[in-house]
């Protein structure tokens, strides 16, 4: 479960409440979910799907694998610098990945760059929202 979706989980859960005549507040709710997922409150839920979606800590020279363009890949960080919010990041590749999706065209890249958030996600995105870059996983 991510943090989204216990969210999510909570307002549905207020939805079907209230349509049943009892009417409890968004923070109510979050304290159910918190229980029904096992979690004392509220505050020790979040704090625990916080740390188990966060990207793993990156370095320069960690392995990293994740998704370019669309593209499974598999490389390694050759530069890094910036916060955590807005972080600077260069992999190189450790098998050249195509960007493109035609079968009569490639567009091989060995080596990217790009600035990636908190979670380890592009800023920038395609034409249909998928962040152009992607680290799933440290380590290969």
């Amino acid at each position: 479960m991510t943090l989204d979706e216990a969210k999510a989980q909570a307002k549905a859960l207020r939805a079907a409440l209230l349509a049943q005549g009892t009417a409890i507040s968004h923070a109510q709710a979050l304290e159910l979910v918190a229980r029904q997922q096992g979690a004392k409150d509220w505050n020790t839920l979040h704090a625990r799907l916080a740390l188990r979606n966060a990207p793993p800590e990156l370095a320069l020279g960690d392995a990293v694998s994740g998704r370019y363009l669309g593209q499974p890949f598999t490389g390694r960080i050759i530069g890094l610098s910036g916060p955590d919010s807005h972080r600077h990041i260069e992999i190189r590749f450790d098998t050249p990945v195509d960007v493109v999706r035609f079968e009569s065209f490639s567009n091989l890249r060995t080596q990217i760059r790009a600035t990636i958030n908190a979670e380890g996600r592009s800023h920038s995105h395609t034409s249909d929202g998928v962040p152009h870059l992607v680290i799933e996983m440290g380590g290969r």
